[in-house]
């Protein structure tokens, strides 16, 4: 059954399989110690650190594991935040950060801090200029990711680093998603990770935080890991991160390579293959492995169910799952369609043919679900109504509906003529505007209305 959820959680590399066995045979013993075993256990930790270090660019020495890496965002935005509250408590974050990190933004917020959230283009990429201009003078840290977890978006790094440095403010960078396929560019001043992205065990993350960044641990703390992540350390499971990272590293460039033209294969025939669909994320400044595409017209939990009976396994950011009713941030803050959402992460080692069998089995998939629906793709273009504004009432009726009902009304008014959509599903705000961008209508605005929000689009074809 092919796993295509990578940006989750990585397949264990089988490298990582070894070093864990192994480790935890020899690095079982408190590292702390002076005894032979914990000796030989400070030995192996030492050595999983310099590995790790050289993967990231920093000195052993500024470099942490963590229990995760929602951990070690958590713990590195705290701690220069901490480090430098008398420069401030403004936090600067993109509007895609993951949610760990706008989790600790929220933190701050309740404490009387405060929080810029840099808007991002339709690719999902932070402009730089934008970003600077968040920059102030009470500004204690600023926060990028180096790829997006969702539609793999490669963020400026270097060049928002160069902006920060310019104006004395550290910058953390969550380099989760990208580690694996290479170092961050940059002048950076914190960095993030998690071993379960590239391919090691979970519950392992890394933060490296570089000589001369003012940090202050927040909470207690021991003489573990520089008091930075207090608690004895999962050696076995360290020294396997970081036997994978140097793993991974060395087959990045070739398997990377390879999987870009998978995944192109993949944004290329989706619009082919299923009517009403659009591929979001940067075509180009992308990561190699992930792919992220949605379609009108489908409930996302199905979708992912009907393509999980079909052997494929993956993922979605619609707001149409169980999990919650709330669009993705990351498809709202880049205001694309968030309904019938699928990303597609491929690991290490995925085949070629069975990313064909995926294309194979998804225009059946979508079409079931559409089918389960009552909806006809494509949008009307005939019309014999009254042009005057159509009222559609789709209050209580949940993400995809007010959109399918949408397609439906629209050939019924003539060309210039409004269509009034009353909806109380939060998603609706998303993906109503996406719907008109995607089929050529114009959105007009949204009014508030008794029981929820009504939305004017004007038929253009």
């Amino acid at each position: 059954m092919p796993y295509f959820d990578a940006a989750s959680a990585a397949p264990l590399h089988p490298v990582a399989r070894q070093a864990l066995l192994a480790a935890l045979d020899e690095g079982w013993a408190d590292p702390a110690r002076l005894y032979r075993e914990g000796r030989r256990a400070r030995l192996l930790l030492d050595a999983a650190r310099e590995a790790a270090a050289e993967a990231v660019g920093c000195r052993p020495d500024e470099l942490v594991f963590t229990p995760s890496g929602t951990r070690a965002l958590h713990e590195g935005i705290a701690g220069a935040l901490a480090g430098r509250r008398r420069v401030g408590r403004h936090l600067v974050v993109s509007a895609v950060e993951h949610s760990a990190v706008l989790h600790s933004a929220e933190v701050l917020e309740a404490a009387g801090g405060t929080v810029t959230r840099v808007a991002v283009e339709r690719t999902g990429r932070v402009g730089v200029g934008a970003y600077a201009q968040a920059l102030r003078p009470d500004t204690a840290l600023a926060v990028l990711q180096s790829a997006n977890h969702e539609v793999g978006t490669e963020q400026p790094v270097a060049e928002v680093a160069e902006a920060c440095r310019a104006v004395g403010v550290p910058l953390l960078v969550d380099a989760a998603q990208s580690l694996g396929w290479g170092p961050v560019a940059g002048d950076w001043s914190l960095l993030a990770a998690s071993a379960h992205k590239w391919g090691g065990p979970s519950g392992v993350g890394l933060l490296a935080v570089r000589k001369g960044v003012r940090y202050a641990v927040a909470g207690p703390s021991d003489e573990r890991e520089s008091g930075r992540a207090p608690g004895f350390p999962n050696l076995p499971a360290v020294v396997a991160a970081a036997a994978s990272l140097r793993a991974v590293r060395q087959e990045a460039a070739q398997e990377g390579a390879r999987l870009r033209e998978l995944v192109e294969r993949v944004r290329v025939r989706v619009p082919e293959l299923v009517p009403d669909a659009e591929v979001v994320g940067d075509p180009v400044r992308r990561l190699p492995h992930l792919v992220t595409f949605s379609c009108l017209y489908v409930d996302g939990e199905a979708l992912l169910h009907a393509l999980d009976q079909a052997g494929f396994s993956v993922s979605s950011g619609s707001s149409c799952t169980s999990s919650t009713l709330t669009p993705s941030h990351v498809l709202r803050a880049m205001g694309v369609l968030s309904e019938g959402n699928v990303r597609v992460s491929l690991p290490w080692g995925t085949a070629a043919e069975d990313v064909e069998r995926f294309l194979d089995v998804l225009p059946g998939a979508v079409a079931g679900v559409r089918e389960q629906l009552g909806v006809r793709t494509g949008v009307p273009t005939s019309a014999s109504g009254d042009p005057a504004e159509l009222v559609l009432d789709t209050l209580g009726k949940r993400c995809p509906i007010p959109v399918i009902e949408l397609a439906k009304v629209i050939g019924s008014v003539e060309v210039g003529g409004v269509v009034r959509v009353l909806s109380d599903d939060s998603a609706a705000r998303l993906d109503i505007p996406a719907w008109c961008e995607m089929c050529g209508h114009e959105y007009v605005g949204e009014e508030a209305v008794e029981g929820g929000v009504a939305y004017r689009v004007r038929r253009r074809v």
